[in-house]
C-alpha cells in the first residue's frame, strides 16, 4: 500500500468515533482476514462520514435539499480536491461528489465546489436548495457582505450567482467546519485518490512543487 493512501486510511479511523462501532478484532485471526475487516469497517466509516449534521431550528426549510459543500487545497496554492454531499429533507443521501481540480486556493475550490452543486442539482432537476459551507469568504460575498477584490474569484463568484438565479429557492448557510465533515472528507478523498497517480513531483517555474 503506498502512503499516501495508508495515511489517508489511518486519517479516516482517526476520525471515528469510540462506542459500539469500534473495531475489535481476536489477537490470533490471520492476517488476511484482519485486513477484510480493516476494509469493511473503512468503507462503513466512509458511508457513515457523509451524514449530514441535524438541522438546526429555524436554519433553512424542511422540504428543501440540502447540500454540503467544501474545497481544500494543500499548501494554498496546491493539490486541490472538491467535495460534494447532497441529501434529501429526511436525510437520506442523494448524491456524493468527490474531484481532483489540480494546483488551486482554497478559495477557488471553494467556489468551484459550489459550481459543482449547483451543476448538479440542475441536472437532477432540484428547484429549492440549501446549500451549507464552512467557507465565510465565500458565504459572506454571496451575501453582499464582502466584496470580491480577488481577480481570480470573480468570474466565479459571477457565474455563482447566475446559477443561484435559475432556482425557486436557493440559500447558503454558514456552518462550522464541523458541521462539514461530510463535504470535508470527499474533497481531501479527492486529493488523495489523485495522489495515487503522482509518480514525482515537478518543480514549477516558480520553483514550487507540482503534482
Amino acid at each position: 500500500m503506498e502512503s499516501t493512501e495508508l495515511l489517508s486510511r489511518l486519517r479516516r479511523l482517526v476520525e471515528a468515533e469510540a462506542g459500539a462501532g469500534v473495531l475489535r478484532l481476536p489477537l490470533d485471526l490471520p492476517a488476511d482476514a484482519a485486513l477484510e475487516a480493516a476494509r469493511a469497517a473503512l468503507a462503513a466509516l466512509e458511508d457513515r462520514a457523509v451524514r449530514p449534521p441535524p438541522t438546526r431550528r429555524g436554519a433553512g426549510s424542511r422540504s428543501a435539499i440540502r447540500i454540503h459543500i467544501d474545497g481544500a487545497a494543500r499548501g494554498n496554492p496546491g493539490p486541490a480536491g472538491l467535495g460534494v454531499a447532497i441529501f434529501r429533507a429526511d436525510g437520506e443521501v442523494l448524491e456524493r461528489l468527490s474531484r481532483y481540480i489540480g494546483r488551486a486556493t482554497n478559495n477557488v475550490a471553494e467556489y468551484r465546489a459550489l459550481l459543482l452543486a449547483l451543476e448538479r442539482a440542475e441536472a437532477l432537476g432540484l428547484t429549492d436548495v440549501e446549500i451549507y459551507s464552512d467557507s465565510e469568504l465565500l458565504v459572506r460575498q454571496l451575501h453582499g457582505r464582502y466584496q470580491v477584490k480577488h481577480p481570480a474569484l470573480r468570474p466565479l463568484f459571477a457565474e455563482a450567482k447566475e446559477r443561484l438565479r435559475r432556482f425557486r429557492r436557493a440559500a447558503i448557510h454558514h456552518v462550522p467546519r464541523e458541521a462539514n465533515a461530510a463535504a470535508d472528507a470527499l474533497a481531501n478523498r479527492g486529493i488523495d485518490e489523485a495522489a495515487k497517480g503522482w509518480k514525482l513531483e515537478r518543480p514549477d517555474e516558480d520553483g514550487e512543487g507540482r503534482p
